[in-house]
């Protein structure tokens, strides 16, 4: 059995596509020109002309030839100077609605070509081609698998072994993929990572963190599974495949323009809330709950319903999606924007233009609930009998049942109503069921988070204590009371406003304390690698009980903000080392950041600010004149605090939101909407941190209990079973983590404890050096770095509590034994995760010494890749008698940089790169030791440096000796003989560079020129070549032109 790529994940996708009728082919030898099947006539052609046109032919059989030709012209146009994603926009719209066909003769009428059948999936081709061989612009690629439908390659999948991480498909193949063989993916509809165990979905321009695991086939109902299977059989059947491309595919323009798919409780949820709108009559206008938890993307799963809904179901709809917040209509307005789907203003901004739109033919309308308001004494008017309006309300339990929503019925008598939520329904909603109906989708929080569609969050309990100095406080009330001689009206007021707390809540010294911790907590964090200039602080919301409590919160931290700035800068004036540094960080820090007030206006908000003396205007005028919630959302922009009470907390997505500051109380619906606001996913984002002075876990427990499990039905408890966890979880963790890593080391005879406690430098750096060369053994490495980045991921999620101190030393310890495997192996220390070692301050005065430690090696570290001399080295190497690990891992990535521009170079190689490989994943798997396997690479030198000179030995140069080793691949010469094929090759090399003009393969002409003088230069070759070999060899030394040559002097030779 062999455990590689091709037959553990390979081989079963490619039965999987079979099994789902997808034809299949390998392409190892795939023919070009003429002779093609596919109709491709050079390897830098993505298009299989052959296999479109004959679709075209059958889905448009009307069609002159002309609109035909015209439409091929139009799918397969150079479009390099375009954006990738501008291209593949302009190409899926071709592909969604067809070539416009405008003809110029009399009596012809204008037409659509059909490019795919949607309605008829069995109607379209669908091919899927192996190793299929693609040269862009200088370098040649060859994807795993590429999915063409009619001819065009619209899904890209590029695959690993099982027991390579997943990630290095997105950030080693696809990445470069996209960068050197870039046309390939202006027709890209669907991108499928896989390693066997993982496999994710996404589009050309998803980030890594964008893919998402496709669970389920073709039902909600069923359990989520992740499986290589499960992802082929829900992505790629014939059906699902054309309707995600079709119906769940956007392209969003905001900053710059991105393409999204629904991920797959998106795509069965909304297909499902879809079959009650076939059937709208039968359902009494109740379509259901769409209940999708916050962050999930359920405001994409409207755009895509409706969307759908407008393509494929017959009617004349109009959608009117209702709020009852202003931000929150805002924010979904954007996003049906930002997606396209609006052709025209459809924001009511008065109840008169509500009125107005609703008596029109428009798709859609977007409103809040409150201008359903009638005039005092009047019954709000009927405006519309149709029954093909759908009404769509979020969050519907907060504001549906009062007079204004029997208004908005009683103006639409006969429309149909779905309820989309964040928040399931609780006891006492029991009238959302009476007027929607019951859920017809449920993707909950415990759901989201498993799914990596949100975050996990973590709560931090940081409530100050309130000391009581004076017995005697109730007695001083009472007499206050007395001596003022309120009414019992009045005086059962005052009670009862002091007994909601607020009074406690809002004193000065308590709101200082808080003050003083959200700054020493917010520096306290770390920063996660996401944006375009390296680290982003992420983002933090303050929410205040109320507008005066908010703007009094910024005053006081920017007063705690400025003293602690002075007193950093004190301490930077003594401090030395990784100390200063921190410092100097931490500074920047303060000095870059700008902060925010986000509050409403309301009535009287102005005079009643003044009488509390604060600066009511100077935030307004911020939020009317500076785009604050753009600045916000933007993880680059230094406005990263914000302070609100009500404001942003439904409706508002900023993904770098990492923590929020709670002094609010808050319960069900309301809390839920707020912490949501930290569980979008960023780059380089582990964790929301939910950070509490107000003490709302009780609160926080029950809520989570309740959108984590399932639906509240009548009579029947909530089961609290939170996925939230308190830090003592994470601490509880981190010990259980550090404990299993231990015990995996003491079987390696490594133990932490020396290597801390060693008696001077020296021993430790022994102990280190012994610990890394161990985990270096492959049967090790893996299980070694999977448990520190366990052990990092909960150290960052808990910073910056105290209680994480205890771990430290033993933390960085793992690190530096991890740097060193980094350094031996010869590979750069990139992992973001293993680098970001906490910068605390205990860590920083007990490592310090450590990370001074410089590693040294038996090997030369290599400057000059391209000038390594294998005569050099194998001597060296020769010299090694013992080998270590350290010396295994750096020759092997010495010369696996040396072998890829040899092959580069002259194809007629790559049999050594395959036998390198080879050898590479027999070591991995264990069957070589260090010892056998350095000697494997030792005989391999040898062959390296007899290919090397072998172009001495043969009197050519490398690019001679390329055309050379084409030309003599079948046939056996005589001594005369290859002397005259090295002439041939010498002259045509000659000839041809006159010929190679910059883009000169955008140039049919010129290729047409080169084609001709390789054919009239290899009319010489010998009387062996017969018609068939003469032709095979004319194509490859064509095909290896234009592959290795870009013009104008540029090539894979210099």
């Amino acid at each position: 059995m062999k455990y590689t790529e091709d037959a553990l994940v390979e081989q079963p996708a490619i039965q999987l596509f079979a099994e789902l009728e997808w034809e299949t082919l390998t392409c190892w030898e795939e023919a070009f020109g003429p002779e093609s099947d596919l109709g491709r006539n050079t390897r830098g052609d993505v298009v299989l002309f052959n296999r479109l046109r004959a679709v075209l032919e059958r889905l448009n059989p009307a069609a002159p030839e002309l609109a035909l030709d015209e439409a091929i012209e139009a799918l397969s146009r150079d479009r390099s100077a375009m954006s990738m994603i501008a291209a593949n926009e302009q190409i899926y719209l071709l592909l969604r609605e067809g070539y416009r066909y405008q003809s110029g003769e009399e009596g012809e009428e204008d037409l659509t070509v059909r490019i795919i059948d949607w309605s008829t999936p069995a109607n379209n081709d669908f091919l899927l081609c192996s190793q299929m061989t693609i040269t862009g612009e200088i370098e040649t690629r060859r994807p795993d698998l590429i999915g063409f439908v009619n001819g065009l390659p619209l899904l890209f999948v590029e695959l690993k072994a099982s027991h390579r991480q997943l990630i290095h498909a997105y950030r080693d193949n696809l990445a470069d993929y996209r960068t050197t063989i870039p046309h390939l993916f202006w027709f890209n509809q669907l991108i499928l990572l896989s390693n066997g165990v993982q496999s994710k979905l996404g589009t050309i321009s998803s980030s890594w963190e964008h893919f998402a695991e496709w669970k389920k086939i073709e039902s909600e109902k069923e359990p989520r599974k992740v499986s290589l299977e499960v992802a082929i059989r829900g992505m790629c059947e014939q059906g699902r495949f054309l309707d995600l491309i079709e119906n769940y595919s956007l392209f969003v323009r905001n900053k710059e323009t991105v393409r999204i798919v629904a991920r797959y409780h998106q795509y069965l949820g909304v297909n499902e809330a879809l079959r009650g709108l076939e059937s709208v009559q039968q359902r009494e206008g109740q379509l259901g709950v769409f209940w999708h938890t916050q962050g999930s993307g359920k405001s994409f799963s409207m755009t895509f319903f409706t969307r759908k809904a407008f393509r494929k179901l017959p009617g004349n709809w109009t959608f009117v999606v209702v709020t009852d917040r202003t931000d929150l209509d805002d924010q979904i307005y954007k996003t049906f924007h930002s997606a396209g789907l609006l052709l025209e203003e459809s924001q009511a901004e008065s109840g008169d233009e509500l009125k107005r739109m609703l008596s029109e033919d428009r798709r859609f309308v977007f409103t809040l609930i409150q201008k359903f308001r009638a005039e005092p004494g009047e019954p709000y008017p009927e405006l519309s009998q149709r029954d093909d309006v759908i009404v769509i309300t979020d969050e519907a339990h907060r504001s549906q049942y009062d007079t204004l929503a029997m208004n908005m019925r009683r103006a639409l008598p006969n429309a149909a109503f779905i309820a989309f939520t964040g928040t399931p329904l609780l006891s006492g909603e029991e009238k959302t069921r009476e007027v929607f109906g019951d859920y017809v989708s449920i993707y909950n929080f415990a759901d989201a988070v498993d799914d990596g569609a949100t975050l996990p969050l973590y709560y931090e309990n940081r409530v100050p204590e309130v000391n009581l100095n004076r017995d005697d406080l109730g007695e001083e009330i009472t007499a206050l009371l007395d001596e003022a001689d309120l009414s019992d009206e009045q005086e059962a007021k005052l009670e009862q406003e002091f007994g909601r707390a607020y009074h406690i809540i809002t004193r000065e010294e308590r709101l200082e304390t808080i003050a003083n911790d959200i700054v020493d907590h917010y520096l306290g964090r770390e920063p996660f690698s996401g944006g375009e200039s390296g680290n982003v602080w992420g983002k933090a919301m303050v929410v205040s009980i109320d507008k005066a409590t908010a703007i009094r919160m910024y005053d006081k931290v920017q007063i705690a903000w400025q003293q602690k700035l002075r007193r950093l800068q004190q301490r930077l004036k003594v401090a030395g080392g990784s100390h200063r540094a921190r410092l100097q960080q931490q500074i920047a820090l303060l000095e870059s950041t700008d902060m925010a007030v986000v509050v409403s206006g309301g009535q009287n908000d102005y005079e009643r600010m003044e009488k509390l003396g604060l600066d009511y205007k100077r935030h307004r005028e911020r939020m009317v004149k500076e785009e604050l919630d753009e600045d916000f959302k933007d993880a680059e922009h230094p406005l990263r605090i914000v302070f609100v009470c009500a404001m942003w907390l439904t409706g508002f997505d900023a993904p770098s939101v990492s923590t929020l500051y709670l002094d609010k109380p808050l319960k069900e619906h309301t809390l839920m909407q707020t912490i949501a606001r930290a569980n979008r996913v960023f780059p380089g984002k582990a964790a929301g941190q939910v950070v509490d002075y107000i003490n709302i876990f009780g609160a926080l427990q029950q809520a989570l209990g309740m959108y984590g499990g399932g639906v509240a039905e009548e009579g029947v408890q909530y089961e609290i079973d939170t996925p939230a966890n308190d830090k003592q979880v994470l601490l509880d963790e981190l010990e259980q983590a550090m404990g299993a890593v231990r015990g995996f080391l003491a079987e390696q005879q490594i133990s932490l404890q020396a290597v801390m406690e060693a008696s001077d430098d020296l021993q430790r750096l022994t102990l280190l050096d012994a610990a890394s060369e161990a985990l270096l053994d492959p049967k090790y490495r893996d299980e070694f770095i999977s448990y520190l980045r366990q052990i990092n991921r909960i150290f960052k999620a808990i910073l910056p509590d105290s209680r994480a101190d205890g771990f430290v030393r033993e933390r960085v310890a793992l690190n530096i034994i991890y740097r060193q495997m980094r350094v031996k192996s010869g590979l750069e220390v990139d992992d973001s995760d293993v680098l970001d070692v906490v910068r605390h301050q205990v860590g920083e005065l007990l490592d310090e010494a450590i990370e001074t430690i410089h590693i040294g090696s038996n090997l030369p570290e290599p400057v000059d890749i391209s000038a390594i001399d294998f005569e050099a080295l194998a001597e060296m190497v020769a010299k090694q008698n013992r080998p270590g690990r350290s010396d295994v891992e750096r020759l092997k990535v010495i010369i696996a940089r040396k072998l890829v521009p040899m092959v580069e170079r002259n194809s007629s190689r790559q049999d050594l790169q395959d036998r390198f490989q080879q050898l590479i994943e027999q070591y991995n798997l264990g069957a070589y030791s260090a010892e056998q396997f350095f000697e494997e690479l030792k005989q391999f030198i040898g062959e390296l440096e007899q290919e090397e000179q072998r172009t001495l030995r043969e009197g050519l140069s490398e690019e001679e000796l390329a055309i050379f080793d084409l030309l003599c691949s079948e046939v056996t010469l005589s001594e005369k003989e290859r002397n005259e094929i090295k002439r041939i090759a010498h002259d045509l090399l000659e000839k041809l560079r006159a010929l190679l003009v910059i883009d000169w393969r955008k140039k049919q002409r010129t290729k047409a020129r080169v084609d001709s003088l390789i054919k009239d230069m290899l009319d010489e070759l010998p009387e062996q070549y017969d018609d068939a070999l003469w032709s095979r060899t004319c194509e490859r030394v064509y095909l290896h032109v234009y592959d290795k040559y870009a013009g104008e002097g540029v090539s894979v030779y210099g």
